[in-house]
């Protein structure tokens, strides 16, 4: 059983991962190209054929629901293997070495653009381009699988970051409960009258300060609503030092040193960083959209907003693509062809609370019995996932320069950030 604080280590873009992608291109074979396109008819073969798919583990919830599905409802069948998250990339580099990828697997999204530059995954861009509906394909996913105009990976399964607030804390403050702050100021006003309550151990707000997935997971959006972007020259130039970043990085140092922040924060490196929220002790805090299911009290949700306003999100989680070594193209585009359907993401991911892929589906059946699903599914179709072969180094990994530009900006209140920002440009230089 995955707990909920479990699933929410999921949110956080492989932030734990032990293991990095450096040195996987040997681990390759040298393989710099994708398996040649073959001729494959739009809904792929279902012959009877048996297909491998590898997962890591805190999808297997959604992956498990996936195939058994398709199982029940086709002539091929898949065969499932859950990698535990920490081993997963350490398994897929081993497997691509030795030619003994699966027919199928999915990777973290942040993983997925230095996988495809391996060449990992097998080109299905004239599959993908056949789909009548492609243009209602999650667009971030499709980007993060797309290099040199060939596409190689569809979303698997989404996660994204929301704000959520306590309705009971929010009504004790005085605050409208039924009302999202609407910026960023909003945002810290609410906090610090939540944490003006005086309550014994609860706090406005609270985030991962040591934890360099759980900040761009959170705190991207923030720039995303403005209007803005993080990365520049197609991921190998960082932005984070804008006008927008430093607004963004200004409000967090005003929670800090008012002390609205949950103190642990400081050292949160992502294990617990949910979990103050989850057990009511927390106002307001962006969070992963996944936990909405599991989390025990009355919450409102609403996107992520910016300094000035608007709505965003990181589009996190899992693509999947065939694998380089799969000789069963035909069959694996039959599992993804129908991955994509209403049957799979209404079906199947809608029905159990997941996000669905298709903006097309955002307002199903299933999410209307609760306005909130409905808000998550359409603010999927407002946020980003950003792009750069080298996001771990810069961004993911203990002590990355992204979370030194954070830790100097909010905790110490250096004027560090250009020079930090020139720091992480170079690494996603490298």
């Amino acid at each position: 059983m995955i707990t909920p604080r479990r699933r929410g280590l999921r949110a956080l873009t492989a932030v734990l991962a032990a293991t990095t992608l450096v040195g996987l291109a040997g681990c390759a074979g040298g393989t710099d190209q994708p398996a040649p396109q073959q001729s494959i008819s739009p809904e792929g073969v279902d012959d009877g054929s048996t297909l491998t798919l590898w997962t890591r583990a805190p999808l297997e919830k959604q992956a498990k629901l996936l195939v058994e599905a398709y199982n029940a409802s086709h002539e091929n069948q898949v065969e499932l293997t859950v990698v535990p998250n920490d081993d997963y990339v350490a398994k897929v580099g081993a497997a691509a070495g030795s030619n003994g990828l699966p027919d199928l697997f999915a990777a973290d999204i942040v993983y997925v653009p230095n996988w495809v530059k391996q060449g990992l995954f097998q080109d299905i861009s004239a599959q993908i381009d056949g789909l009548d509906f492609k243009d209602q394909i999650n667009k971030g996913h499709l980007a993060a699988g797309t290099a040199d105009g060939k596409e190689h990976v569809l979303p698997f399964v989404l996660d994204l970051s929301m704000m959520f607030w306590n309705k009971e804390l929010f009504a004790e403050a005085g605050l409208d409960p039924e009302k999202a702050p609407a910026n960023l100021a909003e945002y810290a006003e609410a906090a610090k009258k939540v944490q003006a309550l005086g309550k014994d151990g609860v706090y406005g707000t609270a985030t991962g300060l040591n934890c360099g997935g759980c900040l761009v997971f959170t705190w991207f959006p923030s720039i995303w609503a403005d209007g803005e972007q993080v990365l520049g020259d197609g991921g190998a130039t960082s932005l984070l030092s804008s006008d927008t970043a430093t607004s963004v990085y200004d409000t967090w140092r005003d929670l800090w040193t008012s002390g609205a922040v949950l103190p642990s924060s400081q050292d949160e490196a992502g294990p617990t960083w949910t979990a103050a929220f989850t057990e009511g002790k927390v106002g307001l805090m962006f969070y992963p959209a996944t936990l909405l299911s599991s989390t025990p009290f009355d919450v409102g949700v609403a996107g992520i907003p910016g300094p000035k306003g608007g709505a965003s999100t990181f589009v996190g989680g899992d693509g999947i693509g065939v694998s380089k070594d799969s000789k069963k193209s035909a069959q694996a585009w039959n599992f993804l062809n129908w991955m994509m359907s209403e049957d799979a993401q209404v079906g199947v991911l809608a029905k159990n609370n997941d996000v669905v892929s298709r903006a097309d589906f955002a307002n199903n059946e299933y999410a209307a019995k609760d306005p909130r699903l409905v808000t998550i599914n359409e603010v999927a179709g407002k946020g980003d996932t950003p792009v750069a072969l080298n996001f771990q180094q810069a961004f993911n990994a203990p002590g990355s320069p992204w979370l030194t530009l954070v830790r100097n900006a909010v905790l110490e209140g250096t004027d560090t950030v250009a020079a930090d920002n020139d720091q992480i440009t170079a690494i996603l230089q490298q």
